[in-house]
């Protein structure tokens, strides 16, 4: 990121900056730490991490609030959800040194306005939103979202939710009625792409709204452990076919690699599919050609089958969790410290003619290191 991002103008974090919890203690260790040697502004929207927080950390470090006071919640909510923890001031100084130069701060204040923002400039604005926990944006935020959009120039939002992810359509609710998207998609509003994280992997899917492509992007991909894309099913969501759909990890990928933390975990050598077996598989389960040309003739065997149905690649009762049950029991005792590990991040370059989206992996080989590799590419027209 720091030589990709050597000459850009700041750079956004979509949702779950601080994981899990999203305390205002940790913010040294996972922001300030990390990111002391990018040389330019650093703005987020909060995604339902840094809310397990009652808001308090982002809002301290982003929006430099005065520290909160929150209301005691009264019955089981309020014995069984997380107290958030008394930010340590002394400590938070310490840790905003570390990005404390000048060129590390916005233009023309340091701190965000709020949870939800646009950057304007000439040819494009960036609008932030702020989802929250539940997902549903309140009437003060969808009352300024609808204001920002009626701005001419053309948009891109970002979101701590994506609307389009693992093949399904999933809009954030207005509490007023309607949705996210439906401002989205309004041709007068002119958004030519949405980004959310949450989801920690990449995917694209390019819709189409009259005559005009809206991409809807995933860009997850930083946070955590990495979530599947073997579990998805072939794309059709919304007209998108399979094969403008866009992923990273490949599938066949997201199969190899829970192959092998199962077949590690569990002691099961047999559960472990190779890269090529893996791709194979899954071309033949999702009926696409494979990105990549498998290595050598691969013979596709029962024993291949039957781990990749435990493995979760066919919609089957009974599997190994490697989705919802995974990542909210299992996720935290399967750290992976060996690479590849399928990070990813966004570069956007921006003209007055052409918006260009590249998915770069961050894999920890020395290799793709010193020459990232692009993911995905897609270049937007503007005007």
């Amino acid at each position: 990121m720091l030589k990709l991002g050597k000459d850009t103008s700041f750079a956004v974090i979509a949702s779950d900056v601080i994981y899990p919890t999203g305390s205002g203690n940790e913010y040294g260790d996972k922001f300030f730490r990390p990111y002391k040697d990018y040389d330019a502004p650093i703005y987020a929207v909060p995604g339902n991490h840094d809310w397990y927080d009652g808001l308090g950390g982002f809002m301290r470090v982003f929006c430099d609030a005065p520290p909160l006071k929150p209301k005691p919640d009264r019955g089981l909510r309020g014995l069984l959800w997380r107290k958030p923890e008394t930010i340590d001031e002394a400590r938070l100084a310490e840790a905003r040194a570390l990005r404390g130069k000048p060129s590390q701060q916005a233009a023309q204040q340091a701190a965000q306005p709020g949870p939800y923002w646009v950057i304007e400039s000439d040819s494009l604005l960036i609008v932030g939103v702020d989802t929250g926990i539940r997902n549903v944006i309140d009437r003060r935020q969808t009352a300024w979202l609808r204001r920002v959009s009626l701005d001419p120039r053309p948009k891109i939002l970002v979101t701590g939710k994506p609307i389009y992810t693992a093949n399904a359509y999933k809009p954030s609710p207005l509490e007023e009625g309607g949705t996210i998207d439906d401002i989205v998609r309004d041709p007068a509003h002119r958004y030519v792409a949405a980004i959310g994280g949450d989801v920690h992997n990449y995917q694209r899917y390019p819709v189409r709204v009259g005559d005009r492509v809206i991409q809807y992007v995933v860009s997850g991909g930083g946070g955590a452990f990495m979530h599947a894309t073997h579990t998805i099913e072939r794309v059709g969501v919304q007209g998108v076919h399979e094969d403008e759909f866009r992923c990273y990890p490949l599938r066949g990928d997201s199969l190899s690699f829970y192959s092998q933390l199962y077949a590690r975990r569990l002691r099961m050598k047999w559960l472990y599919l190779t890269p090529s077996e893996a791709s194979c598989i899954m071309a033949d389960r999702i009926r696409n050609q494979p990105v990549r040309t498998p290595e050598g003739p691969v013979r596709i065997t029962f024993r291949m089958r039957w781990a990749a149905r435990l493995l979760g690649s066919w919609p089957w009762p009974f599997r190994l969790p490697v989705d919802r049950v995974f990542h909210r029991y299992l996720s935290e005792l399967s750290d992976w410290d060996t690479p590849p590990f399928f990070k990813q991040f966004l570069h956007m370059s921006v003209t007055p003619d052409e918006l260009t989206l590249r998915c770069f992996a961050a894999t920890g080989c020395l290799a793709q290191e010193l020459d990232p590799p692009v993911e995905d590419e897609v270049r937007i027209p503007l005007t």
